[in-house]
Order: C-alpha cells, then sequence, then structure tokens
C-alpha cells in the first residue's frame, strides 16, 4: 500500500493544484506532494527489499494472465531515490522561472502528473504494468513540452508524442510476441528462465521492445522528439525531460533486458551486435549535431542524445568483469545531475536576460558569475575531466568495453573518447566566452537570478565534483544492486 499511496498522493496534489488559484498555496501543495511521494517510495523500496513484507501487490487483475501488478526491489530504490532527489530541487527553481513563463497551476499540475507516473513505472512488476505506466508518462510530460502554446510548441508536443507512441507501439508488439509464445511477462532476477518458444522469434521481440523502449532515451533511429521538445519547454521541464524522463526509457530497457530476457539469452546474439551499433551511431551523432547548433537549449538536447547512448552502450557491452552495468548507472546518475544543472543554468540565463542563442552568450558570466560556474562545473563533469564524476562513469564504461575484447568494443571505446572531445569542443566556448569576453567588453550589471533559483544549481554542480571525489559511496550501492536485481 505504501507503493500505491507513494504515486496515488502526486495525482492528489496535482487535482488540487489545478484548483488553486494562491501561488504560495501552490508551492505548497507541490513541496508536501513531492518530498512526502519520494519518502513513501522509498520506505516502501526499503521494506520491500530488507523485510519479510510482500513485495508486490496487484491493483487490478483484468484477467487471468493480465493484471496491473507493483513490485519493490533494489532498481526501483535506485530510480525513485534518484527521481525523488532532482524533481525536489528542480521544482523550487520552478518556482521562480514560471512566474516568467506563466500558466503556473498548469504546468506544476501537469510537473506532479508526471511524476506520478515516473514512480509508477519504477514499480511496475511486469510487462503490461511498465508499458501503462510508460505510456502515461509521455502522455503526462507532453503539456509540459505544449506550455506556452505557441505553433512551435505544438509541433514539437506532437513530435514528441508521435516518437514516443510508436516506440511505445514498437514495444507492445515486442510484447504481443512472447504473450503469443505462452510466456510469462513477470519481471524476475536474472530474467531468462521463464521464456519459451521459437529462438527466433524471441530475438525479435527483443529487438523490439529494446528499440521501442529507446525512442525516449534517444537512441537513433527515434531520437529527434529531444531536439524539438527541449527548445520550447520551460527550462524546468527540459531538465527533467532530459536528466529522468529519457532514464524512464533506460529503466524500460533494464528491466526487460535484465529481468525478461537476461544477459545470457542476449549475449553473443545479433541483438547485442544491433543495440551496441546503435547505441555507438547515436553517440557519434548527437555529439557532432550539438558541435553545430547556435541554439543553447538545442545544443544541450543534442547532448542528451549522445550521454544517454553512453548507459546503453555500458548496459549492452555484457563484459565478464562486471565494469559495464556500474558504468552504466553511475552514467545515470552523473548525467542527470549534470544535464539538470546545465538546463537549470540556461533557464536562469533567460530567465535573467531572455538570451537563447549560443553567441548571445559573451561576457555573461561577468552578469550572472554563479549560473555560469555551475554551468562550467556540469561542463567538465559530462566532458568526463577528473575528479568530476562524468569521469569515474566514463572510465568503467571504457574498461568493461575493453574486456569484451571485441571490434565493437574497441570502436566503442574510440567513440566515447571522440566524443568527451566533441563535448569539449560544444561547451567549454561558451564558458570561455562568458567569462573572458575581452578586455574592452562591458558586460553591464550582474543580474543573477534569485536565491531559489540558484541554489538546485549549486546542489546539482557541487554533487558532481563530491561524488567524482567520493565515489566508493554510488559503486558500493551499484555493486548491491548487480545483486538484487540483475
Amino acid at each position: 500500500m505504501l507503493m500505491v499511496l507513494s504515486f496515488l498522493l502526486p495525482v492528489v496534489g496535482a487535482v488540487l493544484v489545478f484548483r488553486e488559484t494562491d501561488s504560495a498555496k501552490r508551492q505548497k501543495l507541490t513541496i508536501i506532494s513531492v518530498i512526502a511521494a519520494a519518502i513513501l517510495a522509498v520506505a516502501a523500496a526499503f521494506l520491500g527489499q530488507l523485510t519479510e513484507f510482500s513485495r508486490e501487490f496487484t491493483l487490478l487483475r483484468l484477467s487471468d494472465t493480465l493484471a496491473l501488478t507493483f513490485a519493490a526491489d533494489g532498481l526501483g530504490l535506485f530510480f525513485i531515490a534518484l527521481v525523488g532527489f532532482i524533481w525536489t530541487f528542480v521544482q523550487f527553481h520552478a518556482f521562480g522561472y514560471m512566474k516568467h513563463e506563466g500558466r503556473e497551476s498548469q504546468f506544476f499540475g501537469f510537473f506532479l502528473l508526471t511524476y506520478a507516473a515516473l514512480i509508477a513505472l519504477a514499480f511496475a512488476a511486469n510487462a503490461e504494468t511498465l508499458y501503462m505506466c510508460f505510456e502515461l508518462m509521455t502522455l503526462c510530460s507532453m503539456p509540459l513540452v505544449l506550455h506556452n502554446g505557441s505553433e512551435q510548441s505544438r509541433r514539437a508536443s506532437f513530435a514528441y508524442l508521435g516518437y514516443s507512441t510508436l516506440g511505445a507501439s514498437l514495444a507492445l508488439l515486442g510484447f504481443f510476441l512472447l504473450a503469443a509464445q505462452g510466456n510469462n511477462l513477470t519481471f524476475i532476477p536474472g530474467g531468462g528462465g521463464q521464456l519459451t518458444g521459437d529462438p527466433k522469434t524471441l530475438s525479435a521481440a527483443a529487438f523490439l521492445i529494446i528499440l521501442g523502449f529507446g525512442a525516449k532515451a534517444g537512441m537513433v533511429p527515434l531520437q529527434m522528439w529531444l531536439t524539438e521538445a527541449h527548445p520550447v519547454a520551460p527550462s524546468p521541464a527540459s531538465a527533467v525531460l532530459s536528466g529522468l524522463i529519457t532514464k524512464g526509457g533506460v529503466l524500460a530497457i533494464i528491466r526487460c533486458t535484465f529481468q525478461l530476457f537476461g544477459r545470457e539469452m542476449l549475449r553473443g546474439t545479433w541483438v547485442q551486435t544491433a543495440i551496441l551499433v546503435l547505441a555507438i551511431v547515436t553517440i557519434f551523432t548527437g555529439s557532432m549535431l550539438a558541435q553545430r547548433e547556435k541554439l543553447l537549449k538545442k545544443r544541450l538536447a543534442y547532448s542528451t542524445v549522445s550521454n544517454v547512448s553512453y548507459v546503453l552502450f555500458g548496459l549492452f557491452v555484457f563484459d565478464e568483469v562486471g565494469m559495464g552495468v556500474p558504468g552504466a548507472f553511475l552514467q545515470i546518475v552523473f548525467h542527470a545531475l549534470a544535464k539538470d544543472a546545465l538546463f537549470l543554468c540556461a533557464g536562469s540565463v533567460i530567465f535573467a536576460t531572455g538570451k537563447t542563442k549560443v553567441d548571445e552568450l559573451k561576457g555573461i558570466g561577468k552578469q550572472m558569475p554563479v549560473t555560469m560556474w555551475c554551468f562550467a562545473i556540469a561542463s567538465l563533469s559530462l566532458i568526463g575531466i577528473p575528479p568530476m564524476g562524468g569521469f569515474f562513469a566514463k572510465y568503467l564504461l571504457a574498461m568493461g568495453a575493453l574486456d569484451t575484447g571485441t571490434t565493437l568494443g574497441l570502436v566503442g571505446v574510440a567513440v566515447l573518447m571522440v566524443s568527451a572531445l566533441l563535448t569539449a569542443f560544444y561547451l567549454l566556448p561558451i564558458v570561455s566566452a562568458a567569462f573572458f569576453p575581452g578586455r574592452d567588453f562591458d558586460a553591464g550589471e550582474k543580474c543573477e537570478v534569485p536565491k531559489t533559483m540558484l541554489v538546485p544549481q549549486i546542489v546539482f554542480a557541487g554533487l558532481t565534483v563530491l561524488l567524482g571525489m567520493f565515489p566508493n559511496v554510488l559503486t558500493a550501492f551499484t555493486a548491491i544492486l548487480d545483486g538484487w536485481v540483475l
């Protein structure tokens, strides 16, 4: 029941927020809903994992073989802890930013509904529950993209809906192929053992499912929604879209890969090869396109396309020494922290100056020093400069790929290095121009954003350094996670 309460509470909060006209009361409702839901969800995950309480709860049984069932496990705990922490700080930034955008009741209502869908997704215990929560996540987050109601935002929101629905439909087709073979689609640690049927059909189903959910993770060829949605969405929405909602796609892929099929079933198959190739192509493509983009938020969106596929690459190398999966989980954390910091910094610049293009940011570090220092630190983490957290994640990914001794592993490591170099080329010139505009440049007066908007940026940027200096905190947890659920 704690699981159910954890995602029903934000739904109730959203209904109240939609109806509330007082800004202060609306903010209190949002804060209470987000923090209380996170506490309930983490408590449910801990109780399910560390005690003898039942880990599963069936909310609705539609037939003998079809039920909406939720379960608490280590993977859910990891995802919920990340979502709850980041969502809490993003909301404080949003309180200030949305005064600039307007329609606050609409934004925070759908903000809470999306949060509820993510929590439910983390607890999904079988394929049908995962699919329904995944679609709910898309439907609830689409209005965040549509928020300002312009023609551009309408096009972007329908692109987001179209790509996401197409991806989910491919995954659903894969589930149909499995069900037609008489398979039980419940997620279990290790997976694989419960699947029977024609090997070719199972492989086709696996590819469709991973490719479909990969759309939300920004994997080629269904990645274009990211670069359409981010430039028009409010910056707090861009932050959670890039940092967390893309990870919803990654979570679905992890569930199906490790808890439905099992890594032993997919290791050495054409499915593994195809996904690795797509991940490598996505990493390179995103970095190359980001290099050429002049719109700041769109450049960051292309960066997300590239960096989330680092995670997929680490998951699918299936190395024997076990560095790829921990590297992938660390990349999930450090990418979420760094990219949320970058999008919030971009939002602060828009809020304070109205500037949206890279070429307009010359000297902005003189006007907004704290914001641009956070931007610089998050950029260094995304590039992978030690001691930032991004370096340690990329190190583990590279070691895992090299351990395989395969051509694809070597190519992947080379592309990771090239991508890191390209990331430096498209982020560091922004930092350089911001702080070193030239001796005779008149930057104007300081125009830093309020503290409620600054603190989340400082927290996210600071954690990329702190956790990068003490990565054992996270690696110890990922080792436990591997034993619990993978």
